[in-house]
């Protein structure tokens, strides 16, 4: 069973006697752009990656000049304007998702470099011993959805990361952001014309990127469901929207076999148990809210910004139905 502190290896031990120097892959990602802020925010000497993870010659050569004590990477490719896109973008996925997150993880492991990879939580679904309202997926947990050939790459990845005792792997799902990025899971379903409605566990970032930039401060490894406590439901967001942000706002559901019907690859529904990140951010000394909390503190922060931003007449900056862009 894998400890939160990263285990010795046979390999490079974690270095901790050189100052801190942090590196970022993925600059130009959403995550990566809020990692800027929190880095720059926190005082930290940072780099920002610029090679493809794909290529090892580059990547190492980065890692050799700036010698970094810490690397966060926030690179993958999750598709556009979906994972769907992944379907028809095999290679091109693989490339990115698996390949480049094995040569960084491998990279530091020989350096002695800590790693976090910010991965992904949706390579599970609800099952008999999981069933909805049930005891949550663990760490320990093999991945057992493959309905889309992203999640199925990402529970792939996940077994090999296994192996490096240097990675901090976080189990990341439908994040969600305080505004109306087009990757917040919020803006998303509010566009859907319809929507299932599922429990989920789901990340709100405000409350969790800062958590991630502890964890790997404090160079805990191996696997992380790194979601707020709890499970959420479509509904249960978009009745909070609703009362919140616009009260005109309508939605309508339908059941996932009809979703599948107009998709190129399943979706993942599933709750990651939080009892493994609860105790690790209590030792970090970091607080998060339990998710029904986390996203009714999200959305109103949402329409303060709007407010903010726009005045109280903020209704036509809102996103608009799929149908109706």
């Amino acid at each position: 069973k894998r400890s939160s502190s990263c285990p010795t290896s046979d390999m490079a031990a974690i270095d901790t006697a050189t100052p801190e120097k942090w590196m970022l892959i993925g600059k130009n990602g959403w995550l990566g752009g809020m990692l800027i802020e929190l880095l720059t925010k926190g005082g930290k000497d940072f780099v920002l990656a610029n090679s493809r993870t794909q290529n090892r010659e580059s990547m190492a050569a980065e890692l050799d000049e700036h010698k970094p004590t810490h690397v966060l990477n926030a690179s993958g490719q999750t598709g556009r304007p979906n994972v769907d896109w992944c379907e028809t973008h095999q290679a091109e996925a693989l490339r990115s998702n698996v390949l480049g997150s094995m040569n960084v993880a491998d990279l530091c492991e020989e350096r002695g470099i800590h790693h976090t990879l910010y991965a992904t939580g949706c390579i599970f679904e609800y099952d008999a011993a999981h069933p909805i309202g049930g005891p949550g997926f663990t760490e320990e947990d093999a991945a057992n959805f493959d309905g889309s050939f992203y999640s199925k790459t990402k529970g792939f990845l996940e077994e090999m990361l296994k192996s490096y005792s240097t990675t901090l792997v976080l189990r990341v799902r439908m994040p969600i952001s305080d505004d109306l990025a087009p990757r917040n899971f919020i803006t998303k379903i509010v566009r859907y014309d319809r929507v299932v409605n599922v429990p989920n566990s789901m990340t709100v970032l405000e409350e969790m990127m800062p958590a991630s930039v502890a964890m790997s401060e404090a160079k805990l490894c191996g696997i992380y469901n790194f979601c707020n406590p709890g499970a959420v439901s479509h509904n249960e967001i978009l009745d909070m929207y609703k009362e919140i942000v616009d009260p005109t706002f309508v939605y309508e559901n339908f059941t996932i076999e009809e979703q599948n019907k107009i998709l190129e690859a399943k979706r993942s529904n599933n709750e990651l148990d939080a009892t493994k990140l609860m105790a690790a951010l209590e030792d970090c000394g970091v607080h998060i809210n339990e998710i029904h909390e986390a996203c009714r503190l999200c959305i109103t922060r949402m329409r303060d910004g709007l407010i903010a931003e726009h005045g109280e007449d903020y209704k036509d900056k809102l996103p608009k139905k799929l149908s109706q862009s």
